[in-house]
């Protein structure tokens, strides 16, 4: 990689310059301005003075991004990055870009979740101007203070080699990779890297927190896909894989259709489509869930747990009461609040995706309380708003008021429809889960303009060695008792 010299000025990129890091901003790096001009700086902390090599630098962009290459004044909560691939400075010491997934890994963790409270706490008064002073949690009950082994979902690009790898960040370039130290140890066990992959395009892997039995999800490339003989022969390579692997392991294929919206066909190759997970509260029981394929579940290790403890805290289900779970998944949460609300109450899981409709389903058996409605969150809650009195056997509230509202939408946010919908249910109660400071930011501003306010927001840090946070808020209407 060319460095130039900032004397004879900043034209491409792989050009050098000096600069001050001021604050962290929402997206893992930190600002920066070198001659009035910001630049997005990563793998920095707030307060150091480093050299930069800029990966985007175009003299008529309003701002310019790079990644720090040498460290001039350290920060004294820097510590030596635990992952040679994604540490920046010995990654361009070598010549390359350093992989995407651990921006983090340079602070040491209690530092990590200083900052992101402050990004939490910027973004949500940038946005819906309101200042929040939210509670800092780790998940699980004893910290972890490296920031490693917690990831139970992994996904790897593939190079066309057929070996797995990662991409630099905003890049197409692929690093391939030996290990992965954010991932719990059962993925190093499957030494994925030994796999040939050749005709793939990319690899999901499930590890389930409790040790049960993994799923390793190869997406074939459309090339192989549409020809019968090299996706035979990509079949063939992953059973061989999984058979030779040395600990028990499910393979699948996950064929795209060709048809808009249409879900992902899941193809077996050895032992099951799905995993199992168990989830063990600290305020309840511990409770089992199938996932298949490739379906959204909580990556930390204990993030299903702290996330159940939360939302039950939040909600405060009471026998009989009804309560709406939007973008329910698999039936995480909807499971424990149909415990809580008992037969005499109802649960609705509200979620858009077939396939995770069809998890919850059995994940909710034997909780006649708890009505599965497949179909995007703005139009159910329509249809209940248009047609109140509805069945419950039609995924209608017969009328009666729902008493909370508890939604996790994905990063992108609620959207101004839904929560405009949701306002006109008058809940006594909202719990919204986000994993996105800019998107709950947003939906807040709604929620605030209709008549709510925040009791209690708290930041949980499910995500070590990286940028993203979650948050778990809960909206009270304006001059409601607040909770004892």
């Amino acid at each position: 990689m060319t460095v130039m010299d900032t004397t004879a000025g900043v034209t491409g990129i792989g050009g050098l310059i000096e600069v001050e890091v001021g604050a962290m901003a929402h997206g893992g790096h930190c600002v920066a301005r070198h001659e009035g001009r910001v630049v997005f700086v990563r793998h920095a902390i707030p307060g150091e003075r480093v050299k930069v090599s800029l990966t985007e630098s175009d003299p008529g962009a309003r701002f310019w991004r790079g990644d720090v290459v040498e460290v001039l004044r350290s920060s004294e909560f820097r510590r030596i990055h635990q992952w040679k691939l994604a540490d920046s400075l010995r990654a361009h010491a070598a010549g390359r870009l350093p992989v995407g997934g651990a921006e983090f890994g340079h602070i040491v963790v209690h530092h990590q979740r200083r900052l992101k409270a402050q990004v939490f706490r910027d973004t949500v008064a940038r946005i819906a101007g309101i200042t929040l002073d939210p509670q800092v949690h780790f998940a699980g009950e004893e910290d972890e203070p490296t920031g490693q082994h917690w990831r139970t979902r992994t996904a790897f690009a593939v190079t066309p080699q057929g070996r797995i790898a990662m991409h630099a960040h905003r890049s197409s370039v692929l690093l391939p990779v030996r290990n992965m130290p954010l991932g719990v140890s059962a993925l190093d066990a499957l030494a994925l890297w030994d796999w040939d992959l050749t005709g793939a395009a990319r690899v999901d892997v499930a590890t389930p927190a409790s040790g049960s039995r993994p799923l390793v999800l190869v997406t074939p490339t459309p090339q192989t896909q549409a020809d019968a003989a090299k996706l035979g022969r990509l079949r063939t390579r992953v059973r061989r894989a999984a058979a030779d692997c040395g600990t028990e392991v499910s393979a699948a294929l996950a064929l795209p259709c060709s048809k808009r919206m249409a879900p992902v066909k899941i193809e077996r190759i050895a032992g099951r489509t799905w995993v199992e997970e168990t989830v063990e509260p600290t305020r309840v029981p511990a409770r089992r869930f199938r996932v298949t394929g490739d379906g959204f579940w909580q990556v930390h290790q204990y993030a299903p747990a702290t996330l159940v403890d939360a939302v039950l805290e939040d909600a405060d289900p009471q026998p009989g009461q009804v309560i709406a779970d939007l973008y329910g998944g698999a039936g995480l949460f909807s499971a424990f609040l149909a415990d809580a609300v008992g037969e005499q109450g109802r649960v609705y899981s509200v979620e858009a995706a077939r396939q995770a409709s069809k998890d919850a389903r059995r994940n909710l058996l034997g909780l006649p309380q708890a009505v599965v409605l497949n179909g995007p969150t703005d139009k159910v809650l329509g249809s209940w708003l248009s047609t109140p009195e509805a069945p419950a056997a039609e995924g209608g509230l017969e009328g009666v008021p729902v008493d909370t509202v508890v939604l996790d939408p994905p990063r992108s946010g609620a959207g101004r429809r839904a929560v405009e919908r949701i306002l006109a249910l008058h809940p006594e109660r909202i719990v919204y889960v986000s994993c996105d400071p800019a998107s709950f930011a947003r939906d807040l501003a709604w929620l605030r303009e209709g008549g709510y306010e925040v009791e209690r927001a708290r930041v949980v840090d499910l995500f070590p060695d990286t940028h993203h946070l979650e948050s778990v808020t809960l909206l009270r209407p304006v001059g409601a008792p607040r909770a004892g």
